[in-house]
């Protein structure tokens, strides 16, 4: 279990002794994914159900990768071939795979909230996979993840997160997150893809990324989500990244502060091609460690039995 739940469904649950016992844990994790075979039998016996809702390359082939890394058994759900497309409910769908026996039940929606709709209708464990605008956890786990291996631990260091925020869960995941573990948190973009209200928010923001670029440890930069917007934000994709993209001016000053994203990129929006292949940009690295991470956040919630060792759970 995670922090006493059985769910994992938003950053705003774990605390940061949670978080770290997570990211110790994805450490040992990290060394099965280096053996010859890279496998372990945490979870056999156990059965996890992919529901994704929305399309996902990174997310759902890791946390593929990640169970089968622990030798659970997986079922596969694919909207396009479903009933939902005879208007089947949410709730009927999960009915009906936990019907068949499942532990565990990772979820990708496009309505916010609907992770926590599911485990509220089931006994197995839920884990958001990102809903809407709202929260991506495994994901802002990675990132913490992937920037401490590189810069150590994240008390007083300054991740800006730069574009749509307004449309992006990983935004509103990451700002808890890094805020968490100590960071200071800025957030940077025009004023048409911020929230609204940033009530509550743990960041400062700013219009301006040469106002901090100087400053910055991590730059965490977020491409632009055509797909949930519907009114233009910016004049044109062109002039978006002449004010907010990583060029390779702006790179220059960065220095070796870490570069990242959550993918897909948008090369010559967000960030330069150039500057995407520069040896401090680490978007390779968050992939590989996304199956670490999970096979992490899989086990506390679904495993048992291992003992813990020098603070760390051992993996056999």
């Amino acid at each position: 279990m995670i922090g006493g739940e059985r769910h994992l469904l938003s950053m705003a649950d774990l605390d940061r002794d949670d978080i770290e016992q997570l990211l110790n844990l994805t450490e040992s994790f990290a060394e099965v994914g280096e053996r010859s075979i890279p496998k372990v039998p945490a979870l056999r016996g156990k059965t996890i159900a992919w529901l994704f809702y929305e399309d996902s390359t990174r997310t759902r082939l890791s946390f593929e990768t990640a169970a089968k890394r622990l030798s659970a058994d997986t079922m596969n759900f694919s909207v396009s071939s479903s009933s939902v497309n005879k208007g089947e409910s949410l709730r009927d769908t999960v009915e009906t795979i936990t019907a068949m026996g499942v532990d565990g039940i990772v979820v990708r929606h496009r309505a916010a909230g609907a992770p926590h709709r599911v485990a509220q209708w089931v006994d197995a464990s839920v884990i958001n996979a990102g809903d809407g605008w709202h929260q991506h956890p495994t994901q802002s786990l990675l990132d913490l993840y992937t920037a401490r291996e590189h810069i150590g631990e994240l008390d007083a260091k300054h991740v800006a997160i730069v574009g749509d925020v307004k449309h992006s869960r990983v935004a509103r995941s990451n700002a808890v997150a890094f805020a968490k573990m100590g960071a200071r948190v800025t957030l940077v973009a025009p004023r048409t893809l911020l929230p609204a209200h940033l009530d509550g928010w743990p960041v400062e923001f700013t219009h301006d990324l040469d106002e901090v670029i100087d400053d910055l440890d991590v730059c965490y930069l977020l491409r632009m989500q055509l797909e949930r917007q519907t009114d233009a934000v910016v004049p044109s994709l062109r002039e978006f990244h002449t004010e907010f993209g990583l060029d390779v001016r702006r790179a220059d000053r960065l220095g070796d502060a870490l570069i990242m994203h959550p993918g897909p990129m948008n090369r010559g929006v967000e960030i330069a091609g150039e500057v995407a292949d520069r040896p401090n940009a680490v978007m390779t690295e968050q992939v590989a460690n996304g199956v670490s991470v999970r096979m992490a956040v899989l086990f506390l919630l679904l495993g048992s039995g291992l003992d813990i060792v020098d603070g760390k759970r051992a993996v056999a």
